[in-house]
């Protein structure tokens, strides 16, 4: 007669595994990327290059030197420095590229456990960093090459042009050809990336939806305008922060009450920051404060488990 074998947790396992999930984001990344490159020239290749190699041989090195596991064939660095570069200006100096990726990795992921373990985003919070510390270089923004258009200094530049008749058509803005950084603009490129890690059932829709559905229903309260709304919607990365940001598995919420929560959070902050703050962006804010009180919005709509006694 066999014994009945009993063992811990977990007792469900799937051929998804971190790398294949990662592989998955940079597939996904791929119609932004080249859009990005296309748009903003060679010059990109030469950020994203320099971001995603500083990234992977931190996270090398960082193990290396502390004698841990070596973990940079997840792929998760290669996406953290591909989400960095996406985020960046094509004209960034490449020092400021290569500390910006230091610092995600180092000081975000690494001293915090690796990749599970990190409090936020590290592409999120390294470009808050580099914002502050390189203020003068992010606020500035990278005009397309392929055409000759009218390129604003932040989001806020593009809502204030709309009555002088100086912004990019709804038709620009969804092709990705008016000034920003390499990877934020081509609207279509993001949200064909969206579809793939729907198909793929990487990210659910309720945290990307609702971010994006907060944003453009208080924009349109706000300023009455309905272009404007979508304005917003379809500048300032928002879209790429929505889709490939705020869904980060390790610092947003796990239960889809949750993702929602999270997603109206993220969308009232940035609004508030593009309306009355004082920084030129409010996306990458807006997705660090919310990674902060993730775990208060776990705590608040987990769900009772089974047989469980609410206290």
């Amino acid at each position: 007669m066999s014994k009945l074998t009993v063992s811990v947790s977990p007792h469900i396992y799937s051929k998804t595994s971190t790398q294949t999930i990662m592989l998955d984001v940079i597939i996904a990344l791929l119609p932004a990327t080249v859009a990005g490159v296309v748009i903003f020239g060679i010059r990109s290749l030469a950020v994203i290059a320099v971001a995603v190699a500083t990234a992977v041989l931190s996270e090398f090195l960082f193990n290396l030197i502390c004698k841990r596991e070596q973990t940079i064939s997840d792929l998760s660095a290669i996406v953290t420095g591909l989400l960095l570069a996406l985020n960046l200006p094509a004209e960034i100096p490449l020092w400021q590229t290569a500390v910006g990726a230091v610092f995600g990795i180092i000081f975000v992921k690494c001293i915090f456990g690796g990749i599970g373990q990190n409090f936020a985003n590290p592409a999120i919070t390294a470009r808050v960093f580099m914002i502050i510390s390189f203020s003068g270089t992010l606020i500035k923004v990278s005009s397309p090459v392929i055409v000759d258009t009218v390129s604003g200094a932040t989001p806020l530049t593009v809502i204030e042009g709309i009555s002088k008749g100086i912004v990019p058509s709804i038709k620009d803005l969804f092709f990705g050809v008016y000034g920003g950084t390499i990877g934020e603009t081509c609207s279509i490129a993001l949200l064909l990336g969206f579809v793939y890690l729907m198909i793929r059932k990487v990210i659910s829709w309720h945290t990307p939806v609702t971010y994006i559905a907060t944003v453009f229903i208080l924009a349109l309260v706000i300023s009455g305008s309905f272009n404007t709304a979508l304005v917003h919607v379809l500048s300032g990365g928002l879209l790429i922060g929505a889709i490939f940001m705020a869904t980060d598995y390790s610092t947003s919420p796990t239960s889809y009450l949750g993702k929602a929560v999270f997603g109206v959070g993220c969308g009232l902050i940035t609004v508030l920051i593009r309306f009355w703050g004082n920084f030129p962006e409010g996306v990458s804010f807006a997705i660090l404060i919310m990674n902060i009180i993730t775990p208060y919005i776990d705590k608040l709509t987990a769900k009772k488990h089974f047989g469980g006694v609410k206290k």
